[in-house]
């Protein structure tokens, strides 16, 4: 991979500013710097804060037209620049370019669904006089925004996971500062040299690498009204116990399960897990982590599913052919492999992959898994798929439920009633049928139930959480005689 070294300045209240903590952000699996990135010190974090608070006053009176105006701009200006993202995506991430521009594209679907939501932000009117107290009375029912919120993001979708946040935020009109992940920070910093360049006031988004202990004060300080994560299970709900009196949307980890029944498309089944389970070297809180394949058609499945995955190209993520590229870490990487030879040790089966050269972990399959082995029961975030059998479905279900998590699941059927079954029973956040849990419309409600999150995603469920109902009741009273 040919680096380039970018030097990024953080972006508070309106302008690009110098420190003297500047970061070296390396390339996975090369290691070459490909930028010099500075970070906040705890002063550029409470002005970022103080100059929310006071754009707050500016973008809650934005009328819609004009903020549906910045994010149409918002979207333009990714649109100019998605090649110079598709390639922040891969030197800083690592993520194979094809799988970049997908990125790019969904951060553009996501601004654009964020101005038409803007317009839909309406209210409505409540009948009083249901109850004979409330004659002569009539309710008005708006949503307004609540003010500051903090943002923090991790580094799997630096662009579209930031836009997820950032683009409801604009809609509602509130304002954000927003803290990216240190190994990811230049597509957030990008993207607010684009929505300044739209219009957007300044204050109204700062973003701001930091050190975790000096971005203490966007999780604690009440000035915030919202703290929204993306991120591990174990850091998110310590951020909820810390976070105070304000709202929180947390959006976690899984270890998704991609149920294949006896009447299933076998080849589709196949190419979908193989798509769900290395997509971006499976360091997606949806991956497919746990293949659940009907005893009937294990072996059929098995067929169809090595040679899909054998074939896989592992290689540069500047490479336009490349389909799975570095883990994010050499240490990420270990730690997975360490989790593949643990489980083989107790009697799981490599069928295929499992070898570490570096950051780069081959896309690897593991049968015969018992559920409280690590491949299984925690979160392998790796190109891992652990498969098993069963032999009913309520076993399945059973399996896929008998985990921490509960973002999403699949499953693989052409029956009504087991997919109603499936629907009814699992306890995820969203069930996809005849395809991947990694499967995801950025318009959908999205998120999860126990350590899988708390609160929704998608602009219009996003833009709720950001918003606060409001009642007027209205004494309308009798018109004189």
């Amino acid at each position: 991979m040919e680096a380039e070294m970018q030097e990024r300045k953080l972006f508070v209240a309106g302008q690009w500013r110098g420190t003297d903590d500047v970061m070296e952000v390396r390339a996975p699996g090369s290691g070459q710097v490909v930028a010099r990135v500075h970070r906040a010190g705890p002063a550029d974090i409470e002005d970022a804060i103080s100059a929310a608070q006071e754009a707050f006053q500016a973008t809650r009176t934005l009328p819609t037209w004009r903020r549906t105006e910045i994010l149409t701009k918002i979207v333009e200006g990714i649109s100019r620049r998605r090649e110079e993202l598709v390639r922040v995506l891969a030197l800083e991430a690592g993520k194979p370019v094809k799988a970049g521009r997908v990125e790019v594209e969904r951060a553009i679907f996501t601004f654009g669904v964020a101005a038409e939501e803007a317009r839909r932000i309406a209210g409505e009117v409540f009948p009083m006089d249901l109850a004979p107290w409330g004659a002569d009375r009539v309710g008005i029912v708006r949503r307004f925004p609540i003010g500051p919120i903090s943002g923090i993001v991790p580094f799997n979708f630096p662009l579209n996971l930031t836009a997820h946040k950032v683009a409801p935020c604009i809609a509602a009109g509130n304002t954000m500062v927003l803290k990216p992940a240190s190994q990811t920070p230049s597509a957030a910093l990008v993207l607010a040299e684009i929505a300044s360049e739209a219009g957007l006031p300044p204050g109204a988004l700062s973003v701001t690498p930091a050190a975790v202990e000096t971005a203490e004060s966007l999780i604690t300080d009440d000035r915030f009204k919202m703290l929204t994560f993306t991120g591990s299970a174990a850091v998110g709900w310590d951020l909820k116990r810390r976070a105070g009196k304000k709202r929180v949307t947390l959006e976690l980890g899984g270890n998704a399960a991609a149920i294949v029944h006896n009447d299933a498309d076998i080849e589709r089944a196949a190419d979908r897990i193989t798509a769900g389970g290395y997509s971006y070297s499976g360091q997606s809180c949806i991956s497919v982590q746990r293949a659940l394949v009907h005893r009937q058609i294990y072996d059929l499945f098995m067929e169809a599913f090595i040679p899909t995955v054998r074939a896989l190209k592992v290689g540069d993520p500047l490479d336009e052919s490349t389909d799975v590229g570095p883990m994010i870490t050499e240490k990420d990487a270990q730690r997975a492999a360490t989790w593949v030879q643990e489980a083989v040790a107790g009697g799981a089966r490599l069928v295929l992959g499992g070898e570490r050269e570096g950051s780069v972990l081959k896309p690897t399959i593991v049968e015969r898994v018992r559920p409280e082995m690590r491949i299984s029961c925690q979160e392998v975030f790796a190109p891992v798929v652990a498969v098993t059998s069963y032999d009913t479905l309520d076993e399945a279900l059973a399996l896929v439920n008998d985990s921490p998590y509960g973002l999403q699941a699949g499953i693989f059927t052409r029956d009504a009633a087991s997919v109603w079954k499936t629907f009814e029973t699992l306890e995820v956040g969203g069930v996809m049928v005849d395809d991947v849990p990694t499967f995801r419309v950025d318009h959908m409600p999205y998120g999860g139930v126990k350590d899988s999150g708390f609160g929704r995603e998608g602009l219009k469920y996003a833009i709720e959480e950001m918003t606060e109902i409001r009642i007027m009741g209205w004494h309308i009273g009798r018109s004189p005689a």
